[in-house]
């Protein structure tokens, strides 16, 4: 069977391509879908259906802009109510993409209309399982979701639905078909995914908890709601997009890529409040940056953070990036429905600091320096990583307030006394710290290297314990 999983690894986000005979189909796209067209033109197919396997929190799917651009068909599981145009299919409906078949089969559980598509190759063989996100590889899909945007529903009632859906709707099935998840290790859908992004259903059968033989549905839910955290606050804004549609990626590209001078970007961010949105390492930011500015690199996780970090979707921004990123940055923005990019710098930081305009920078020191300091003055060290990672290990006395937290319990760091933070790796650090310096404080220093660069020094850790959730 001709299928390919399409990863794209800043979201673990996969799509799927599937083509026979001239037709293809794409499975949950992400908001850019050029690719999709040009891998279908490669074949000389016509994209035949766009399949959704729920409307998803993590990302805007681009299954609007692919049926504008293509004339493809968009389908839902079964009690989807989408806000557009869309075939909302029936329980165990089949469809035809040249010789194979997509059998639906309704899942309910990470979300009422959540569905898993049978794939069937030319020989009527059953192949593969996309599952979105009912059955990740190691995991299943969170279930506390859905009730953002349906108050009645409750997490547990979610989870209960899964156990049954799991059970008599993908168990079933034979062990040699191949498990195709919507993402991977990173993504916060899931709490224990594995770094693999496909697997045989046997395998799973063997190795992931909720698939346990044995588990009631009493464990299974208990096992599924422990160590669950609070999901992103933009999950629910982009389950309302999914829903009710938006802008054509188009016309927020020719929105966000208009250049501005210094002058005029510095008038601009007088003018609107808009966001300064500076995407470049972390290394080059502390050596300078606009004022005010907030540092999320393209180098990492960007769209997860902007999301976690940004709370109002609609907010304006101007980007500072390395030179031609702006086309990036505002794909990367728009996949979670950050969508009202207003220009960029031209020239990047470079033309701010040849205008002779103010900058500020970051203090920072090594992983060795922090371990003589700390050894001699026993600091006020804030960790700024997940509760999970701190958990897990850290440096013995430091505070944690994570990174996600921050905006809530900025009164927790001091004004008068020094104090350093660090993350696992300095990426994430460098956004606190940018935020730090954006609302007055000036007496902190970030480790360069983090969490991982202390742990080779004698700096006195906390013992190791296993972590139950990525999350």
């Amino acid at each position: 069977m001709k299928i390919e999983q399409i990863y794209t690894g800043c979201l673990a986000h996969a799509a799927y391509y599937l083509e026979s005979n001239g037709e293809a189909a794409i499975f949950d796209p992400l908001r850019e879908v050029q690719p999709y067209i040009n891998r279908a033109k490669k074949d000389n197919a016509r994209i035949k259906y766009v399949f959704e396997t729920h409307f998803h929190a993590d990302f805007v799917s681009g299954h609007l802009d692919l049926r504008k651009k293509t004339g493809a068909q968009i389908v839902f599981g079964p009690t989807a109510k989408p806000g557009y145009d869309a075939l909302v299919a029936e329980d165990n409906q089949v469809f035809e993409i040249g010789g194979y078949k997509v059998k639906v089969l309704h899942t309910p559980g990470h979300t009422m209309e959540s569905t898993t598509y049978l794939l069937i190759d030319e020989k009527g063989k059953e192949h593969g399982l996309i599952t979105g996100d009912t059955l990740f590889i190691g995991d299943v899909g969170r279930p506390d979701l859905a009730q953002h945007v349906v108050s009645e529903l409750t997490e547990e009632k979610l989870a209960g639905y899964l156990y049954d859906s799991l059970r008599n709707k993908i168990m079933p099935l034979g062990d040699d078909l191949i498990v195709y998840p919507n993402h991977g290790a990173g993504s916060a859908c899931g709490k224990m995914m594995s770094k693999e992004t496909t697997d045989t259903l046997g395998h799973q059968k063997k190795v992931n908890y909720a698939l346990r033989a044995d588990m009631t549905k009493e464990e299974f839910i208990k096992e599924l709601l422990t160590g669950l955290t609070s999901p992103p606050a933009y999950f629910p804004k982009n389950v309302m997009m999914n829903i009710k549609g938006y802008e054509s990626l188009d016309t927020v590209m020719e929105r966000g890529t208009q250049a501005l001078t210094p002058e005029a970007f510095e008038a601009a961010a007088n003018e609107t409040g808009a966001l300064m949105l500076d995407t470049r390492d972390p290394e080059d930011f502390a050596k300078g940056h606009v004022p005010n500015s907030i540092n999320i690199g393209l180098n990492g996780n960007f769209a997860q953070w902007v999301g976690e970090m940004v709370p109002d979707i609609k907010q304006e921004i101007l980007l500072i990036t390395y030179p031609d990123k702006e086309k990036e940055a505002i794909t990367r923005l728009s996949r979670v429905g950050y969508d009202h990019a207003i220009g960029f710098l031209k020239g990047g930081f470079d033309s701010w600091k040849i205008a002779k305009k103010e900058f500020g920078t970051i203090n920072r020191m090594s992983s060795q320096e922090f371990a003589e300091m700390y050894t001699a003055k026993k600091p006020l060290v804030i960790d700024i990583r997940k509760k999970s990672e701190y958990d897990s290990e850290h440096v013995v006395g430091a505070q944690n307030i994570p990174l996600n937290e921050i905006n809530g319990h900025l009164a927790e760091f001091p004004k008068d006394t020094p104090f350093i933070i660090y993350c696992a790796g300095g990426y994430r650090s460098m956004i606190a710290a940018s935020i730090l310096k954006q609302r007055g404080w000036d007496n902190f220093t970030d480790v360069v290297e983090g969490f991982d660069g202390i742990s080779n020094t004698a700096v006195d850790r906390t013992d190791y314990v296993c972590p139950t959730t990525m999350l």
